[in-house]
């Protein structure tokens, strides 16, 4: 499971153009698709706040935005440093001692 999620629908060209930044920094990311699925949907608009426009980009479960914020942190030279954190944290979370023991309970 990938550490970076979007909020996306099919004919998004912001969802596309976060898919492709992320892309040409070589990421991994985990897609959920909004447009047919109110459940889904629902939960994109709780974890953003009530905001209900895609897409939506949580890394590490903290809410960057959507694509202009994504860019912004980009064309600011922030976005690299803010990820290698971010991915950080994860890596040493997934590695914890607390965390392999709750993998390993049924």
């Amino acid at each position: 499971m990938s550490p970076i999620l979007l909020y996306t629908t099919q004919f998004c060209g912001y969802c596309g153009a976060a898919k492709n930044l992320l892309r040409s920094k070589g990421l991994d990311y985990e897609e959920i698709d909004v447009g047919f699925d109110s459940g889904k949907r629902i939960e994109m608009v709780q974890r953003a706040g009530g905001l209900r426009t895609v897409p939506q980009i949580f890394i590490h479960g903290r809410r960057v935005g959507g694509y202009d914020e994504l860019a912004a942190l980009e064309r600011e030279g922030k976005l690299d440093a803010w990820l290698a954190n971010a991915l950080e944290t994860f890596a040493s979370e997934a590695l914890a001692p607390e965390t392999l023991a709750d993998a390993s309970e049924p």
